[in-house]
């Protein structure tokens, strides 16, 4: 099996260390728990680990989870305060908990420190100005993929700006990352991270911590995962209808394309643009998006760096 790693828009910072680890013999466990982490850890972007956009109290809180494709084990975390890895602890949920998928807020913070996750301060000085300012009106983009923003996150931004209101945080966009690998043994593992919308109501977990929505992986037939409108996701079961799509023969884009046409069918005041991609067990990779200029990316141990791919189109 020639090892491959994909991933969602922004995640060109950790395919180079998820592509070394699988071209050294290493597990896609590894690859895209190691991709993530260098996401996560880079103060540049404001939709994911430190320096993410925090909730409508002026608080980061961040989602993750890791799923494996030939056992459909998951691992999972959400409404993480002050640990900056969340993908680390939702992999020791799934290899340390096993009784358990999904640990949230105080318990997955309990959880952490018990296996030894340092604390750090997640807001940074810029992300906060970014959390100020981004709630005055705008035609821009608020879900971090340069996509046009939508009446959905139009009508979100006024609705969270009178929650900002209510709950009177300090003074002071989001898009989630997905990273899909396969081993030489076959093995195949998605892993997701996001910190959420930004001005969310405190305690919101969206579609990355939960499986079938934001992630998914069966060696039999593919792994998927999402990104945008988590709530969406959610309701479509996205990431659970792009595999399904997968095992009825649909390739990776049409699979991404059927679930995409799913969700366009369920009424959402708050409607923005909902992406996904996919891997199958046999290499194979495509994704889809609901407007044009999205891409994911992609890597194999014959890429001299990250190569862009457009995402097909809904």
């Amino acid at each position: 099996m020639q090892p491959v790693v994909i991933g969602s828009e922004r995640s060109e910072v950790g395919l180079p260390r998820a592509m070394e680890i699988l071209a050294a013999g290493g597990s896609a466990l590894d690859a895209v728990e190691a991709g993530l982490i260098l996401c996560e850890d880079n103060l540049a972007d404001h939709y994911v680990g430190t320096g993410g956009l925090p909730n409508a109290m002026g608080i980061v809180e961040l989602d993750a989870s890791i799923m494996v494709g030939s056992t459909r084990q998951f691992g999972a975390v959400g409404a993480v305060r002050s640990y900056p890895n969340p993908i680390s602890i939702a992999r020791r949920v799934l290899e340390r908990l096993p009784q358990h998928c999904l640990l949230v807020g105080e318990g997955a913070e309990r959880f952490a420190d018990e296996n030894g996750f340092q604390k750090a301060e997640l807001l940074t000085e810029e992300a906060r100005a970014l959390f100020v300012s981004g709630l005055r009106p705008s035609t821009d983009s608020v879900e971090g993929d340069a996509t046009p923003a939508q009446k959905g996150d139009a009508r979100y931004r006024e609705t969270a700006l009178r929650l900002v209101h209510r709950l009177n945080p300090p003074d002071g966009p989001w898009g989630t990352i997905d990273i899909l690998a396969l081993d030489r043994a076959g093995e195949l593992v998605v892993g997701v991270s996001t910190s959420g919308y930004p001005w969310k109501y405190p305690g919101r977990v969206g579609d990355s911590a939960l499986p079938g929505a934001g992630n998914y992986a069966d060696i039999r037939y593919g792994g998927a995962a999402c990104t945008g409108r988590g709530e969406l996701s959610m309701r479509a079961v996205g990431a659970r209808t792009v595999v399904s799509a997968l095992a009825r023969g649909l390739d990776p884009d049409e699979a991404c394309r059927h679930m995409l046409e799913d969700a366009a069918t369920l009424p959402d005041d708050f409607r923005a643009e909902l992406r996904c991609l996919a891997l199958t067990p046999d290499g194979r990779h495509g994704a889809a998006a609901g407007k044009p200029g999205g891409y994911y990316v992609v890597m194999t141990e014959s890429s001299t760096g990250p190569e862009l791919h457009p995402r097909a189109m809904l």
